[in-house]
């Protein structure tokens, strides 16, 4: 029990202030009126004075409380190097000493890897832990970690003494890669340059100025070079194909250090076109002409060589050729010298004239077997004698013409195939297309005919020919979609698609397989035009294989999501496809620095004179020290005692009842009125 003399005013103290001014003021003019009895008036003042200030006398009954000592223990992944968990193993002998202190508890706290790769969030778990304790019982805080804390920014008010005791060893030492500069996308053939560094941190041994440095990309057979340690070095990279390519660069793992996560560095890099050449040669001037040159110009990445045939060479106009403004086709120059430095031929209306020989149209069917490509949008020409399909072109074509020019309504659809096909799935609103008004009638087909027209003949026919690709368009009505006739349909959309799937873009790929990343989680996704396709067999960093099975989300389209139990470089398989990806980085957060350091939490430490101490040194003692004394030294750490208490129950009671005022009152009053009346 502990008893208090409080004051708790019947008015405000202003006013018990002006009142005591009053009180003085007529104390001192009897004093100077020489009234005998202004010392009982005084008194009399005083003791009203002292009821309106309302003295009580309060009670309290108390219990004490503990003290609470906060212990976290780091067990993030930085923690599992060397010999780093048998050193934790301290934090049991240090929580027996720290229990079997009279009046204190203990509140342990674990402390994990954080969601994707945010590191060790100590300070994150600490204010956590604070939040649910009184400020007041807190005597002392005692984190067991390597001093690798990446959320320092989060460090909360410390009411009692932070202490670090580290693990780790002062001979240790790391081996690290480091990759400061990777560009998102490059040039695919051209060399891009990566500033790579090799750094040694710690106390390293002496491996001498250079360090073995392997490159691979997309997992094939890794090129080796010598890289200078602890220098920032360019090294040119050259990417093979489009679409994303995976580079792994690894430094060996050196005898003694601390950790090989740190020693690769995986880069997931786009290769991208420098500029896609296309060749667009028009038969002659008609109303969709002009609608293959508007998309291939609008296209930034596109460059357009465009000839269109006005004056050919059986046209008889009297005009002298030295008068002629027409610029002569270059055919030798397309066809022969520099037909490979296209990636794409569009034939537009095209047919026979004896403008290209048999030769040239034999070297564009060679072009189109060692890998390039060349569309056909036909027109009433296709059907004739004259078609382009009566010359060499013809053993590259997926069809051949039957003479026969259809000239009615009719609406474009997709084929069951063509619903598969990158090309022409989800083309919008289908049922809303306009109609075309005129086809031509094919058969023989090769490929895959992924749209109709009139009476469900092919319309638009893909296929592969050698290492090249071709694709037939058996109309020349797809300009009308573009002006809008019976309400248009996806016309830009659909010929963008045709002519990048044929320049190889290869996220138009038909058959393909990739997978998406987000953290340790893939998101597998196969594109197929089979309707069986098989399990993704996934070979994990160690070597493991793992069998997965997707399910199609739409048309042609499979997808499933799988976790990695690792970090690193996966293989994915199906049948011929395959595919390569990295989950998380190669080199997490928690590996960039593994040297364990008090470096990042001292600011901390020192402002709460807290200490570290190296847990090879040895387990420290726990002693008391009074609050604002150095809480740590050689071997001992420091708690605050807090002599926190409860409450219980409180009395209260006045000192000055009110029959006890008015009696003092009166009676002093009286005393001083008689006194005075008496003289």
């Amino acid at each position: 029990m502990t008893g208090t003399v409080l004051f708790d005013p019947l008015i405000p103290w202003a006013l018990i202030a002006v009142v005591s001014g009053i009180a003085i003021a007529g104390v001192a003019l009897a004093l100077w009126r020489g009234l005998s009895g202004w010392a009982l008036r005084g008194l009399a003042a005083l003791v009203i004075l002292g009821a309106l200030a309302g003295p009580v006398y309060q009670q309290e009954d108390r219990a004490p409380l503990t003290d609470i000592v906060v212990m976290i223990e780091d067990e993030s992944a930085s923690q599992t190097l060397s010999d780093r968990p048998d050193q934790m193993e301290a934090a049991e002998t240090l929580a027996a000493r720290i229990e079997a202190r009279d009046n204190t508890e203990l509140r342990r706290i674990r402390v994990g890897d954080a969601e994707g790769d945010a590191g060790t969030t100590l300070m994150t778990a600490l204010s956590e832990a604070l939040a649910e304790e009184p400020s007041a019982r807190i005597a002392g805080i005692v984190a067991l970690s390597d001093g690798l804390v990446h959320d320092m920014d989060r460090t909360p008010n410390l009411p009692a003494p932070l202490h670090l005791l580290m693990t780790g060893r002062e001979g240790d030492w790391d081996r690290r890669l480091i990759v400061s500069n990777a560009p998102a996308f490059a040039i695919i053939g051209e060399p891009v340059t990566l500033t790579l560094r090799i750094e040694d941190s710690g106390n390293p041994p002496d491996t001498g100025p250079v360090a073995p440095l392997e490159i691979s990309v997309d997992g094939e057979e890794p090129q080796r070079v010598e890289l200078p340690i602890g220098q920032d070095i360019e090294v040119p990279v050259t990417l093979p194909h489009g679409g994303r390519n995976v580079l792994q660069f690894t430094v060996p793992v050196a005898e003694g250090e601390l950790t090989d996560r740190n020693n690769t560095a995986l880069i997931q890099m786009n290769g991208v076109r420098d500029r896609l050449r296309v060749l667009l040669v028009s038969g002659e001037p008609h109303p969709g002409g002009r609608t293959w040159r508007n998309l291939l110009k609008s296209d930034s990445s596109v460059d357009l060589v465009h000839f269109t045939i006005l004056r050919p060479p059986e046209k008889q106009d009297g005009v002298p050729v030295d008068e002629l403004s027409l610029i002569a086709f270059p055919t030798r120059e397309l066809f022969l010298e520099k037909i490979d430095d296209f990636d794409l031929i569009i034939f537009d209306r095209y047919k026979r004239r004896g403008i290209l020989p048999a030769i040239y149209l034999d070297n564009v069917a060679n072009y189109v077997e060692t890998g390039g490509a060349v569309l056909v949008a036909a027109g009433p020409d296709f059907a004739t004698a004259d078609s382009i399909y009566r010359s060499p072109l013809s053993r590259v074509l997926p069809a051949e013409p039957t003479a026969r020019v259809i000239e009615e309504r009719y609406v474009p659809k997709v084929t069951d195939r063509g619903l598969r096909h990158p090309v022409t799935s989800d083309l919008r609103d289908s049922e809303s297309w306009g109609a075309w008004l005129r086809q031509i009638e094919i058969e023989g087909i090769a490929g895959h005919e992924v749209m109709t027209g009139a009476d469900d003949q092919p319309l638009l026919i893909l296929d592969r020919v050698g290492d090249g690709r071709v694709a037939l368009l058996a109309s020349d009505h797809a300009w009308l979609w573009n002006r809008g006739y019976e309400g248009g349909g996806p016309q830009l959309e659909l010929l963008r698609r045709l002519a990048h799937w044929m320049m190889k873009e290869p996220e138009l790929e038909e058959e393909a397989l990739w997978a998406e990343a987000t953290g340790q989680t893939m998101r597998i996704i196969r594109r197929s035009l089979e309707e069986d396709i098989g399990a993704v067999t996934i070979t994990t960093p160690s070597g493991d294989e793992v069998e997965v099975e997707l399910e199609e989300v739409s048309p042609g389209r499979y997808e499933t999501l799988w976790r990695g139990p690792e970090i690193g470089l996966y293989r994915l398989a199906e049948r011929d496809s395959e595919a390569v990806i990295g989950l998380g980085p190669a080199a997490p957060r928690e590996f960039e620095q593994t040297i364990a350091s008090a470096e990042t939490m001292a600011p901390v430490i020192d402002a709460t004179r807290g200490g570290v101490i190296r847990l090879e040194d040895g387990l420290p003692q726990v002693r008391s020290v009074r609050e604002g004394r150095p809480a740590a030294g050689r071997g001992w750490i420091g708690l605050t005692p807090r002599e926190a208490y409860e409450t219980q129950s409180v009395t209260r009671a006045s000192l000055l009842p009110p029959w006890l005022v008015l009696l003092l009152a009166a009676g002093f009053i009286t005393a001083g009125w008689l006194r005075e009346g008496r003289r």
